[in-house]
């Protein structure tokens, strides 16, 4: 019986031994697959590289070079078609698949190469590499539609500073200023647009982009345009007839129950065609403002904000023929009237006739729409908590602050004509 005793203990120590065995394969198999996980990334950016760098020699008519490009764009994302061991492997062609097949307007780029296992060969030995690869198509000769327009025609056009970003993969910034200064962005401020055009020539990114300041890898800088950035926008008019009031904002009175709280417009103000006109607008004197939707706020002087009481107001426009300031501290969610669907996209949310336009605003705030600010220079110094979804056609903007201004290509702004190689699959 002692003997059978000493025998018990086995099936646990074998049992024992092979969850191990069976461990060891899970997280060999779990390592192989995360490392091949990442190639395969890797493997599609350096696709996406080289087939847009094929596309801008093809641009350039540079076709003899496209090759050498790709190769060396693949290289720096970790595909090295010279590398000794496991070469990669670049193709360029015309797209044989997808919406732009047959289209020699584009380029598609092939990359491959075998990848070492870590541990799989030792589980089965003819995994000791594995091909990974990635297809990407760009096309030459595109235009980038113009989401920011800075007509002033010397001076600095575009300044950011103190984290401030623009983030507009699908559109462009054009600066018509022909000044060395044209563009500054230092501070650990980042563009990230589509395209940047400039009719200056002689800034540089050693001199202009510093301190931490980047320019996106995929924006197309362009110097030296001769087609400026001058959209052709309708500004709103008066109705005839219709009357403007002073400032309807008085504080506390009866007229409110004296709660602050104002709603615009006023019970009793005339309106025609949807407009209502003030003089002047300040709602500093306010707990709060509500704007009404599908309004048209015609301000013939100034529109000031101030005291820290919140503005609010979806589906509006605003017409102001003076300055406009937006304080700093005060928290305010203004949208514009919006077309389409999938995504809605906004229309004009301000037109400013003055020569400056300040936006600052507190936590929480959301602006959306377009500013049309053509004899201005626009000040945004908005913190992260600000929510900018805007374009803007000024004459310079000067951006500081941790918030980041979304734009989208409004279609009424045009298109840079520049060819902008972008990647369409």
């Amino acid at each position: 019986m002692s003997f059978f005793r000493d025998q018990r203990g086995q099936s646990t120590i074998l049992l024992a031994v092979f969850l191990g065995i069976v461990s060891v394969a899970f997280l060999a198999l779990a390592v192989d697959v995360g490392y091949l996980l990442h190639a395969k990334r890797m493997a599609q950016a350096a696709a996406d590289a080289a087939a847009v760098a094929a596309a801008e020699e093809q641009m350039a008519g540079n076709t003899a070079n496209e090759q050498t490009v790709a190769n060396a764009m693949a290289k720096l994302n970790g595909f090295d078609p010279g590398a000794t061991t496991n070469p990669a492997t670049v193709t360029l062609s015309i797209p044989s698949g997808g919406s732009y097949a047959g289209s020699t307007s584009y380029i598609e780029a092939d990359v491959s190469k075998p990848v070492s296992t870590i541990f799989l060969n030792v589980f089965r030995g003819q995994a000791t590499s594995l091909t990974v690869g990635a297809r990407a198509v760009a096309g030459g000769g595109l235009s980038s539609p113009t989401c920011i327009c800075l007509e002033a025609p010397t001076g600095a056009g575009l300044s950011m500073s103190n984290d401030a970003g623009i983030s507009a993969p699908q559109c462009g910034v054009t600066v018509d200023s022909s000044s060395s200064n044209a563009v500054g962005i230092t501070g650990s401020a980042d563009l990230n647009a589509l395209s940047l055009g400039t009719v200056s020539n002689s800034w540089d990114n050693s001199g202009n982009i510093n301190n931490n300041g980047t320019i996106s890898s995929t924006t197309k800088v362009v110097q030296g345009i001769t087609n400026q950035c001058k959209p052709s926008i309708t500004v709103p008019t008066l109705p005839q007839g219709l009357p403007c009031y002073s400032n309807p904002i008085q504080g506390w009175t009866a007229a409110n129950n004296y709660t602050g709280q104002y709603t615009l417009p006023l019970s009793g103000e005339s309106t025609s065609g949807g407009v209502v006109c003030y003089s002047s607008l300040d709602t500093s004197q306010s707990s709060s403002v509500t704007f009404s939707p599908g309004y048209t706020y015609y301000i013939q002087g100034n529109f000031t904000t101030g005291g820290g009481s919140p503005l609010s107001g979806s589906g509006v426009t605003f017409y102001v023929g003076g300055t406009v300031n937006i304080a700093n501290g005060v928290t305010v969610n203004l949208s514009a009237p919006t077309v389409g669907s999938n995504p809605a996209v906004p229309q004009t949310l301000l037109y400013a006739m003055g020569n400056t336009v300040t936006i600052q605003g507190g936590s929480n705030s959301t602006l959306s729409g377009l500013v049309y600010a053509p004899n201005a220079a626009v000040t945004l110094n908005n913190g992260t908590g600000t929510t900018l979804n805007m374009d803007f056609v000024s004459q310079t903007l000067s951006m500081s602050g941790g918030a980041v201004l979304n734009s989208y290509a409004t279609s009424n702004l045009g298109t840079l004509n520049l060819s902008v190689a972008k990647l369409a699959e």
